[in-house]
Formats: structure tokens, C-alpha cells, sequence
């Protein structure tokens, strides 16, 4: 039987956040961060299949899933500002020493983590969550690097195709070899929360602070070089956002990463979850305490 999984709101820094909390308290910890356009539901199989071992804590991010949603005004919504909330909860929940699981949008949070404090990182597990310029899909990206540096009408239109319903299915379904195997409550309940009244607003102006990420990397490579962490990317090679060439660029700072590149696509948990987990749990057990 399953270790059952706790669904939790505490509040950092004045504003709710919703977290998914499996596992034993004194257990290694892996703290999971999610993509886009999702939220700690992307997660909801891996977080059991893993909790006998390992204590696992998946936050929402602030703006997706069940966490706050505060107007512009009110939250800066940037990456570094999405960062400082995780940092926040990790704090309230006592935890010192952590894995990080990263997907998306997570990577850029979780390099945040680690290079704040890169002693507090035990290890990284990354699905499809990019670090390199070789990882950009360039079809998908010249769109929204060209509207990050210049936002207007002209640039908007392409990168709001990206909020719709089609695009939220594609994202789920693209590189997938068996579509069947990918349920369809994933793109429904995704588009459920994107289409809540000023989320569209949310999501353009994190689309604006993405190249922050990207500035970042040389940081982020120096880190890996200097740390040695222990790094498992695990990837669905078919990915037309984050493609192979990210995972198997890992190994330009990290020589000994380990690298399984997988028949799927951006959100390869969907499709091929054991053997994800088997490769989690392999890994991490070869993971110093």
C-alpha cells in the first residue's frame, strides 16, 4: 500500500501556497518543481511511486494550480520572485538538505535554489528542464525571445497562441508515440486554471522575465562545474519546446550526468512513468547521504 499523499496550504510571505506532501519526516527530501502551464498535478503518480523512500514536498507556484493568484500589482511575478516563495516554504517546513526535481519552468526555480545555496542541494533530477542554449527548440523559442525584447501587439499575438486550448493539448500530446496513454484531464484541467480572469496577464509577464533565465546559465554552469552535483536528466527526446540536445548538454560541465533520453515528449511522466521512477529510484539510491 501506497504511503498516502497529504494536500496542504500554509502561507509565505502573506500569500497561500499549496503544496502536495508525501513520505516519512526524516527521509531523504526531494522537492519537486513543476512546469508550465501545469502545477504539482503533473506529479500526482511519481509522488507515491516514490514516497516509501523519500520525503516529497510539490509546491504550486504562485499564479498555477491551487496557490494564489495576486493581481500584477500586487506580486512582481518573476522568476526570482517565484524562487523567494519556494525558498520561503522550504524554510517553513524545516527542510536543510534537499533533491531537486525540475521540469520547465521548475529548472530556472531550482537553479535559483541551488545557487543560493548550492550546499543544501543533495542532487538533481531534471525532466526536461533546460540549462543550455542547445535546448531550444528554436521554433517554439523565437517567438517568445522576440517578445520578451520587444512587447507589443505584434510580438504578443504569437506568444498568447500559447495560452489556448490547442496549444495546452500539443504541449501534452506532441512527441508522444502512444497518444492513448496520455490522459486527457491533464490539458482540461491545465486550461481550466490558465483561463481563470487575469492569468493571461500572469503568464505574458513571465513570458517577458523568461531571458532572466538565460542570463543566468553561465552562473548555473559554473555552479555545476564547481559542485559536482549528482545529475540525472531524465527526457522525453521528442520534445518540440526543450529538445535532446539540452539533456545531453549537461555533460559539458557535469561529465558524469546521467542522461536516459525517452520515446515522449514535454511531459514524458504521462507516458512513461515507471520507467521514470525506475530510473529516480536507481539513481537516487547511488546518491551519497
Amino acid at each position: 500500500m501506497a504511503p498516502p499523499v497529504h494536500h496542504r496550504t500554509t502561507t509565505v510571505d502573506g500569500l497561500e501556497v499549496f503544496y502536495r506532501q508525501a513520505g516519512a519526516p526524516g527521509a531523504p527530501v526531494v522537492v519537486l518543481l513543476h512546469g508550465f502551464p501545469t502545477s504539482s498535478h503533473m506529479f500526482r503518480h511519481l509522488i507515491p511511486a516514490l514516497a516509501d523512500r523519500y520525503h516529497l514536498i510539490a509546491p504550486d507556484h504562485i499564479g498555477f494550480g491551487q496557490s494564489a493568484m495576486p493581481p500584477l500589482q500586487d506580486f512582481p511575478y518573476t522568476f526570482e520572485a517565484l524562487t523567494g516563495i519556494t525558498s520561503g516554504l522550504l524554510q517553513h517546513l524545516g527542510v536543510d538538505r534537499f533533491a531537486l526535481y525540475v521540469q520547465d519552468y521548475g529548472a530556472p526555480i531550482g537553479w535559483r535554489l541551488a545557487l543560493q545555496t548550492p550546499d543544501r542541494v543533495t542532487a538533481i533530477i531534471t525532466q526536461n528542464g533546460n540549462a543550455y542554449e542547445e535546448g531550444f527548440v528554436k521554433s517554439f523559442w523565437d517567438g517568445l525571445f522576440a517578445y520578451a525584447a520587444a512587447p507589443g501587439p505584434d510580438t504578443e499575438a504569437p506568444v498568447r497562441a500559447a495560452l489556448a486550448p490547442e496549444a495546452t493539448r500539443w504541449q501534452y500530446l506532441n512527441g508522444v508515440s502512444d497518444p492513448t496513454l496520455v490522459s486527457p484531464d491533464n490539458w482540461v484541467h491545465d486550461q481550466a486554471l490558465l483561463d481563470r480572469p487575469g492569468n493571461d496577464d500572469i503568464q505574458l509577464r513571465l513570458f517577458r522575465d523568461y531571458p532572466t533565465n538565460v542570463d543566468l546559465y553561465p552562473r548555473v554552469h559554473r555552479y555545476f562545474r564547481d559542485s559536482r552535483v549528482p545529475l540525472l536528466a531524465v527526457w522525453g527526446a521528442n520534445d518540440e519546446i526543450f529538445g535532446p540536445a539540452g539533456a545531453e548538454a549537461f555533460r559539458q560541465d557535469l561529465p558524469d550526468a546521467e542522461i536516459h533520453l525517452l520515446d515522449s515528449g514535454h511531459f514524458a511522466l504521462e507516458s512513461h512513468l515507471d520507467i521514470i521512477t525506475g530510473h529516480v529510484r536507481d539513481f537516487l539510491a547511488r546518491v551519497p547521504a
